[in-house]
């Protein structure tokens, strides 16, 4: 069931007919330029345009065709900050330790030679790449991760980007030596006419019919087993703080509702970064805290987020937590090493990295953490993935040293991470973007949604509380998919 309004638009309403040649004049130029390079040519052509009025993740969920690839990033508490996409005109895809490098030199070729707007209005409008990156080198090899590279980028045929009330829409298209522009064009008109100005995301169904079943992956005394084991090496001195992250899976009556999620969680958490990334029949979703990385120009800016503690209804109580959450020893370590970590990795590349003194408390749903806001000038021209795999991933979701935690995390899990704290996000012609790091996560796969939630096990982390913590991160979305 769907709420608001929805119809139908014609390619015209979306491009006028000054867009419309505008598109077809690139589109030319494009093809004329694949063919001067010969049978590898490929060359990217996009316009675009004011799209006024516009919701754009809830345009993207109600057109999205049976396994078509879409994308929607949003910030709501951030002046309605969204970036949604359809469909891909050409995917950019790695595996293995150089997968950011890949992706990103692929990707600064095709917009350096692409015959399109240069990015202006919102952050994200104009020629995009979107997507994300496992939490390891070759994650995502297991059987539910099918679809997801472990560094995948697409350049969507449709993308809507906003801030404010500024709404833009970009179409693209690829051209290779054996296209001709006609048939480009014919693609994008039909595409156009196909989307469905939606004015709201679908509604989770408010009474189920059937059972849900919330089972763990691995018994609970697994983990607590696997936390206890990494207290050990951490009391040996082999690693400092080790992230370890557990499973639970949801299975529904029927099949998940990837766009009524993504509603539920962006009403829910307009504070976070909700993000969907749909890819065959699956999508990745979830609402994170975490900013992993913002590059605008010469400017980069990340939070160190590490330390966590529930909430309460009554304000007083919530206070004492968070209180409790700043005075605690353990926590404030943690934060301190996520912090030095990012610091450290930025250092060589800026004029300057400046952080606050102090960590703040930074309060969602139903979890709040402890945050230190973390900003540098840069000193050279480093693009948002090439800064992507400067942080990736951060002692608050990997360890502290890397090199150390990154063999135990899988020794002691027992099962494949793939999308699961990896980056999620966008980066532009300029290479400016923004991904965040993917956590309240669920991958959705017909009736099963993968839930993950993670914890960062120091020297003096208590097994029955770690699970308990997990238990709390869970429920940023256990109660949208159980019904």
């Amino acid at each position: 069931m769907r709420i608001g309004t929805r119809a139908r638009t014609g390619s015209h309403e979306w491009l006028d007919r000054a867009a419309r040649e505008l598109l077809a004049r690139r589109v030319e130029e494009a093809v004329r330029r694949a063919r001067a390079r010969g049978a590898a040519g490929e060359v990217l052509a996009a316009v675009t345009v004011q799209a006024r009025g516009v919701d754009p993740s809830a345009v993207v969920a109600a057109s999205r065709r049976d396994g078509e690839p879409w994308f929607a990033l949003e910030q709501p508490d951030r002046d309605a900050t969204a970036l949604a996409a359809l469909g891909c005109v050409r995917a950019v895809e790695a595996s293995g330790a150089d997968r950011f490098a890949e992706v990103a030199r692929t990707w600064r070729a095709l917009a350096a030679d692409a015959v399109a707007d240069p990015p202006d209005g919102p952050a994200g409008a104009g020629l995009v790449a979107v997507g994300g990156f496992a939490f390891a080198p070759h994650g995502g090899e297991s059987p539910a991760w099918s679809g997801f590279a472990p560094a995948s980028l697409h350049v969507p045929q449709v993308a809507f980007a906003r801030r404010g009330a500024d709404v833009r829409l970009t179409v693209a298209a690829l051209a290779t030596p054996d296209d001709t522009p006609e048939g480009l064009l014919e693609g994008i008109e039909e595409r156009l006419a196909g989307l469905t100005r939606a004015d709201a995301m679908p509604l989770l169904d408010p009474a189920p019919a059937g059972r849900y079943r919330v089972v763990s992956a691995m018994p609970p005394e697994h983990y607590e087993s696997a936390v206890q084991r990494g207290v050990e090496r951490i009391a040996a001195g082999e690693v400092e703080k080790v992230v370890l992250a557990r499973e639970v899976q949801v299975h529904a009556p029927v099949a998940h509702d990837p766009g009524a999620v993504f509603g539920a969680l962006r009403d829910a958490f307009p504070g976070c970064f909700v993000y969907a990334v749909g890819r065959g029949a699956a999508t990745f979703v979830g609402a994170t805290p975490e900013l992993l990385v913002r590059r605008d120009g010469e400017r980069a800016s990340t939070v160190a987020l590490a330390g966590s503690t529930r909430r309460s209804a009554d304000p007083a109580v919530d206070d004492h937590l968070g209180e409790a959450l700043l005075r605690s020893d353990k926590n404030r370590s943690e934060q301190a090493i996520v912090t030095r970590r990012i610091a450290r990795a930025l250092r060589p590349h800026s004029v300057w990295v400046t952080a606050a003194p102090e960590p703040v408390v930074v309060k969602v749903a139903n979890i709040q953490h402890l945050a230190t806001p973390i900003r540098a000038q840069l000193s050279r021209p480093l693009g948002a993935i090439a800064l992507t795999e400067l942080l990736h991933p951060t002692p608050a979701v990997g360890g502290e040293p890397f090199a150390t935690a990154e063999r135990l995390i899988p020794q002691l899990e027992g099962f494949d991470r793939g999308w699961y704290a990896g980056p999620v996000g966008w980066t532009d012609a300029n290479g400016d973007g923004e991904l965040c790091v993917a956590l309240r996560c669920a991958l959705l796969r017909g009736q099963i949604a993968h839930c993950y939630a993670g914890v960062g096990v120091v020297r003096d982390s208590d097994p029955a509380a770690e699970l308990a913590e997990t238990e709390v991160k869970l429920q940023a979305l256990l109660p949208v998919l159980a019904g």
